[in-house]
């Protein structure tokens, strides 16, 4: 018998999305806290405990507060907010992407039951739908391999919602095909992978090429999901063209005089 709430949805816009979820009666969908965009009145909204599956129910306090740790592990709140439809017809609630990118919907019972995903990546899901740590196996994939020790693991049968920066696209790797990729670049896998890093050629390449010290290493076979601006470049372009915390000057970009402002150019008193 299938355990997660069977939900539908339709997803709006394009490079700004969000995800509109219709719930029957008594239906119910888990978000993360701050994705609400809107919601019908008759949604009952609850703060709760841990990944709000209801696997975790029948074990008391103890078995709550183990359910949110895992989720403090993986640099999530200990909270997250569920949406019940307390009406007797469809009602909907919608849930927005927290930066320019693409909602990826994901029926978890077409993967075995198990998604792999980068920490920031989870959005929503239908209630019964797992969320839990996942430790890389390799301590060098775990140091270097830009989403830090810890990835999310998102368990059961039923739609998951990720989020992630700029064009999405899936790719299905064969047994034995390898896929090498910037890290950061990486949203979710299959179960089926495997994930590892390594050095990103000679020792001048991986000074001087720009692309990083390290590559993400993808051995099939499996699916793989990959997105083409992780938020952490753009957060770094961001931060480089503002000059920093201090302010600094600025760039001028698009014009001829480069890093030289018009107040340089005349002088300044």
């Amino acid at each position: 018998m299938k355990r997660a709430h069977e939900v539908d949805f339709k997803v709006h816009g394009d490079d700004m999305q969000f995800v509109e979820i219709q719930l029957d009666q008594n239906e119910t969908i888990i978000a993360e806290a701050g994705a609400m965009m809107y919601m019908d009145q008759n949604i009952r909204m609850e703060t709760i405990f841990g990944d709000g599956s209801g696997s975790d129910e029948g074990k008391g306090l103890m078995g709550k507060v183990l359910g949110a740790g895992k989720r403090v592990l993986t640099g999530e709140s200990l909270f997250m907010t569920s949406f019940t439809n307390t009406a007797p017809d469809r009602k909907s609630v919608a849930f927005a992407a927290p930066y320019p990118g693409r909602i990826v919907p994901l029926d978890l019972a077409e993967y075995s039951g198990e998604i792999i995903c980068q920490r920031d990546a989870f959005l929503c899901a239908a209630k019964g739908i797992r969320v839990e740590i996942a430790f890389q196996k390799k301590v060098g994939a775990g140091l270097f391999g830009g989403e830090g020790f810890i990835m999310q693991r998102l368990l059961g049968d039923g739609l998951s919602f990720l989020h992630a920066g700029g064009t999405i696209i899936q790719k299905e790797l064969a047994p034995g095909e390898v896929l090498k990729l910037d890290t950061g670049c990486l949203v979710a896998m299959t179960n089926t992978i495997n994930y590892d890093v390594e050095m990103a050629g000679n020792v001048k390449s991986a000074l001087f090429g720009g692309e990083g010290l390290f590559l993400a290493t993808l051995r099939g076979p499996g699916h793989v999901w990959l997105q083409s601006l992780p938020f952490s470049r753009l957060a770094n372009r961001m931060y480089a063209a503002s000059g920093g915390m201090g302010g600094g000057k600025s760039k001028d970009e698009g014009s001829l005089l480069g890093n030289i402002g018009i107040g340089d150019l005349f002088g300044r008193d």
